[in-house]
């Protein structure tokens, strides 16, 4: 079985990726106190204290424009990715297992960052497809919001529509009946004749929770592993079906 790398504990809300040649200003740095109406020079790209100086004029200016281009366009490509929703039906096996991460990560960040009870988030909420559905609708909206690009008044908004999600998470739980100590599988009502044969009623027992982050190591290698089976099935039968046409 594939080795799933462990959550870090408490960590940061994973955020938009820049690339290396951003700088990362402190508060006591000069341009933090800039007024924000202050005319800023163009980025220069870093040149990690190469002297460029050395060089003939003609090759330092060239050098420098063309760092510069290969500059804006990597931080071009970088602010042009937008968050798009993940469908946790489609992914695959190694991509299932990053987005899994990342969204505990983050959701680890949520509920620290706005103290949130057991009530809206819950430890096991990655045993109930309903919360992960959720919270990772909620993840997506709050990277896109808070996005580089975005306009000032989306962080407005996504705590607008946070609010919103609590109320549902709220319910999820409720209906769900995992708690902060225990959990179970969120029950599913059969309908009479209206069930796929292969269906399987999901085991309601009730279990304490002692090793949180234990399980949730345990449910990402097995959902990979699940996926990884469903990717081998789905290309065993293409190559079945070119066989059988040959």
């Amino acid at each position: 079985m594939k080795r799933v790398r462990r959550p870090p504990a408490h960590a940061p809300p994973p955020g938009r990726r820049t690339h290396s040649f951003l700088h990362t200003f402190s508060p006591t740095e000069p341009f933090m106190n800039t007024p924000p109406d202050t005319p800023q020079p163009d980025p220069e790209p870093d040149f990690d204290g190469v002297d460029l100086s050395v060089l003939p004029p003609e090759i330092e200016t060239r050098t420098r424009q063309l760092a510069k281009e290969a500059y804006m366009n990597d931080l071009s490509a970088t602010l042009a990715a937008v968050p798009r929703p993940i469908n946790w039906r489609t992914l695959p096996p190694d991509d299932l297992e990053h987005e899994l991460l990342d969204l505990n990560a983050w959701v680890d960040w949520l509920r620290h960052e706005y103290g949130l009870p057991a009530q809206v988030i819950p430890p096991m909420w990655h045993r109930h497809p309903e919360l992960l559905w959720e919270l990772s609708a909620l993840r997506q909206h709050w990277l896109f919001c808070f996005d580089p690009q975005a306009k000032g008044n989306q962080a407005l908004a996504w705590h607008h529509d946070f609010a919103v999600a609590r109320e549902r998470l709220r319910d999820w739980v409720t209906i769900s009946g995992t708690r902060l100590d225990r959990d179970r599988a969120t029950r599913v009502t059969a309908w009479p004749g209206g069930e796929a044969e292969d269906w399987v009623e999901p085991d309601t027992t009730e279990r304490a929770v002692t090793e949180r982050t234990n399980d949730f190591v345990a449910f990402v290698a097995e959902q990979v592993s699940a996926r990884l089976e469903e990717q081998n099935a789905v290309i065993r039968n293409v190559i079945s079906d070119e066989r059988q046409e040959q």
